[in-house]
């Protein structure tokens, strides 16, 4: 938790809380911590037996269905004979058609229920919705900030990339013509190779300006960083219009840690994700929809096709509620700790030091910036360079006239470093790329979170749905009367002449004012 407190604006909620306090057991019963960990065997355990727990309930709802199935096909049957007198009774009892008996008693309450387990799935649907667009508005912000982040890295990499090579043009070229133009006057050319060794600093500084394992020192108060990687090689940042056109695959993924190929590979994976729950809910609410039809319309084929779709619901109810419960738990360990995680990782820490991370993931105000020093001995080397041109502006360029253009390129090269340095140095500051990284855990760990768990919340209650109706369904339609059933009684009404005549003297008799 103490990492937690150092990150501004950001506190793990309620739900992360009791996620993370879950119990941990691996595949053989023993308890496992919370840490996050993913490519621990050990940890990955702890997700799959939390899985498990779907498939157990799964399990026990096939038993549960199977045992209606069992009473509707075994039972009913011995006892079909029974109640048919017992209707024919009751109907001579009560003298009017329809659901009166015992027959319609049990079919009007197997209706009622297959009604109350639709409207629960439809409820559930409902919020499946919400959590998947929930889910989606986390993800979205996790990305954008991604981009941010990756946009400021780049722009970053661009200013190095500028002022190194306004710099080396000045050596190669102004200063040069300088030296040329001076020849053996020493009081100007002592300003003007000066002018070229400091430049020369500058670039030695800023090219070795990276986010790598720390700064080594060279001898005469230089720094350079431990590697070769600039900070373009260290971070492969991409502007965001290009990082959307990259096509994330196994080898295309950079080492180490890209923000671009971060947001892309996730803008995709989402892209999927959310189809995958609409095209879900959609077979749910279709499938109660037809259920209500065939219960209103009484059609016993339509009932038997939704039940075998509601078969396929049931298992993918099951199926996604095990992966949202591993997804859940997994998310509240690392949103409970992020920054342990971060810094701990291989995968963002390969080539960065856990000085500059732990500088831009917690931004304290205690903390200096690890690029204080080599930024200030630019500035100076850049404020010497300023003053010697000054000086050769006032003395040299009245006795050297043609000194004139060279000086002015000089100086303006001067002008357009010094303004991309002033850049350079309010892009490295924290924070900007803190309110990014804070910025993105909101977006994951807040919206992201609180959709994961309407997610869950709609995957069990529509499990628990077609459950039910899996159970009523079969009493439903088996008590309906077939087509060819239908057609024979209709059959048998017209050919017998009384039968209307009797069933008007019945209802005439019903009547208490008649």
């Amino acid at each position: 938790m103490a990492a937690i407190a150092t990150v501004p604006n950001y506190t793990p909620s309620v739900w992360v809380r009791l996620c993370h306090a879950i119990p941990r057991l691996d595949l053989t019963l023993q308890t496992r911590d919370s840490v996050f960990t993913p490519d621990s065997w050990e940890y990955q355990q702890t997700l799959l037996v939390l899985s498990s727990f779907s498939a157990i309930a799964l399990v026990l709802s096939l038993l549960v269905v199977l045992s209606f199935l069992i009473h509707y096909c075994c039972c009913h049957r011995g006892e079909g004979g029974r109640d048919a007198e017992e209707e024919e009774e009751d109907d001579d009892a009560s003298g009017v058609h329809g659901y009166s008996g015992k027959k319609g008693r049990g079919i009007c309450c197997v209706t009622w229920v297959s009604v109350a387990a639709v409207t629960l799935c439809c409820v559930a649907i409902g919020i499946g919705f919400y959590g998947n667009s929930e889910a989606n508005d986390g993800m979205y912000q996790l990305t954008s900030s991604l981009l941010t982040a990756n946009y400021t890295l780049a722009s970053i990499d661009l200013l190095v990339s500028d002022t190194v090579a306004g710099l080396q043009q000045s050596v190669s070229g102004p200063l040069t013509s300088l030296e040329d133009v001076f020849g053996g006057h020493k009081p100007a050319l002592v300003p003007t190779r000066s002018c070229r060794r400091l430049s020369e600093r500058v670039v030695s500084i800023l090219s070795n300006l990276t986010l790598g394992r720390g700064l080594i020192p060279i001898g005469d108060g230089f720094y350079r960083a431990n590697g070769s990687e600039s900070i373009v090689g260290a971070l492969t940042p991409a502007p965001p219009s290009v990082a959307t056109t990259l096509s994330p695959s196994a080898n295309s993924i950079p080492a180490p840690f890209s923000p671009g190929w971060a947001a892309n590979t996730l803008m995709v994976n989402e892209d999927y994700r959310w189809l995958s729950y609409v095209l879900l809910l959609l077979l749910d609410l279709v499938v109660c929809f037809f259920i209500l039809l065939g219960l209103a319309k009484q059609a016993r084929w339509l009932l038997i096709l939704m039940t075998v779709l509601a078969w396929l619901a049931l298992f993918l109810s099951w199926g996604s509620l095990g992966l949202e419960t591993a997804t859940v738990v997994a998310l509240s360990d690392f949103c409970f700790d992020p920054n342990t995680f971060v810094l701990n990782s291989t995968h963002f820490n390969s080539r960065t030091s856990t000085e500059i991370l732990d500088y831009y993931l917690t931004c304290s105000r205690k903390m200096s910036s690890p690029f204080q020093q080599i930024l200030t001995q630019s500035q100076r080397a850049l404020s010497s360079i300023h003053s010697h041109l000054s000086s050769l502006e006032r003395d040299a360029l009245p006795r050297f006239p043609k000194a004139e253009k060279s000086l002015r390129e000089v100086q303006q090269i001067l002008n357009t470093t010094e303004g991309n340095f002033h850049q350079l140095v309010a892009l490295l500051n924290c924070r900007g790329l803190n309110k990014d990284y804070v910025d993105s855990l909101k977006g994951l760990c807040y919206d992201g979170m609180e959709g994961l768990l309407y997610l869950s919340l709609y995957s069990f209650l529509s499990a628990l749905a077609f459950t039910a109706i899996l159970c009523s369904l079969p009493g439903a339609w088996r008590s309906f009367h077939s087509d060819s059933e239908e057609y024979e009684d209709s059959d048998s009404e017209s050919e017998d002449p009384f039968t209307s005549h009797q069933d008007s003297k019945r209802f005439l008799q019903w009547q208490p004012w008649l």
